[in-house]
């Protein structure tokens, strides 16, 4: 069985790392030319690990280039992996391996399908969430799972707590899966869209904090949209204010650096910057 990856960011790297730890080994690596995404939050680049390992590298602008396709064919790559990639792979790059594209993404799918998983899980106050690796198709989230591992949430959970859970689970799921690939004795399940969901994309503008908002509301916001997200904010006498980290408490005066008075109780920011006057 042969085995390529699609990835530019840390995320994907660690995925890889994973595969070589459990004895595994890819065929071909593809990522984005130098100059492209070099801002890209998590920015990796794969020379060292493919020089090191061996491992056929190709550098392309888009993951639907010509020179994609041609790369998966000619090394007659069974299985591709994409993580960690914002760019959506079309029907060719889809058809281009053997057995088909692997993705994963962070919800228990078929619920959560869409964008912002990680604040939205926080959001709706979930006790558990999740990541699913699938086989991607031409619908949003809409493949065949070949694995679930799920993630309890603590009445307290940040994203960035969160974040770093995803990440983590991203590697067990590789290792937990990857010896059914190997051996082509991996079973995929059809989703049960009797159960799909869809969670929207989120703006940085959605992190207002509003006065008619209830102190639990406000705690989820800021709790859902802190680092490594914009953050949760209140506009106060012409000034924004993003609140990083804070919790339900009566303000007290003097002993409050900021507070934020809400219809059902106070807020205390033991975090915040002011970024605009």
């Amino acid at each position: 069985m042969k085995f390529g990856f699609v990835t530019c960011v840390q995320l994907g790297m660690s995925c890889i790392e994973k595969i070589y730890d459990i004895g595994g080994k890819l065929d071909l690596m593809i990522t984005l030319n130098d100059n492209k995404g070099v801002k890209k939050s998590g920015r990796v680049y794969l020379d060292d690990f493919s020089s090191k390992h061996q491992i056929d590298l190709v550098k392309i602008n888009h993951i639907n280039d010509e020179e994609s396709i041609k790369a998966i064919v000619d090394r007659e790559i069974d299985w591709l992996f994409i993580i960690g990639w914002s760019q959506i792979a079309n029907k060719s790059i889809l058809d281009a391996p053997k057995k088909g594209v692997i993705g994963i993404h962070p919800t228990l799918l078929p619920v959560g399908r869409g964008r912002a998983a990680i604040p939205w899980a926080i959001l709706k106050g979930l006790d558990q969430t999740g990541v699913t690796m699938f086989k991607l198709d031409e619908g949003v989230d809409t493949g065949e799972v070949l694995g679930q591992k799920i993630i309890p949430l603590s009445s307290n959970e940040t994203s960035a707590d969160l974040y770093q859970k995803v990440n983590m689970a991203h590697e067990l799921l590789i290792e937990n899966i990857w010896t059914g690939l190997v051996d082509d004795s991996i079973e995929l399940k059809v989703q049960d869209e009797s159960l799909a969901t869809y969670w929207p994309g989120r703006t940085p503008a959605d992190g207002e904090i509003k006065e008619s908002m209830s102190v639990e509301e406000v705690d989820r916001l800021v709790r859902a949209t802190t680092k490594p997200y914009p953050g949760a904010f209140i506009i106060q006498d012409s000034k924004k204010i993003i609140i990083w980290s804070g919790g339900l408490r009566p303000c007290n005066g003097k002993e409050d650096s900021f507070c934020i008075k809400l219809n059902n109780g106070d807020y205390w920011a033991t975090s915040f910057e002011v970024v605009s006057e």
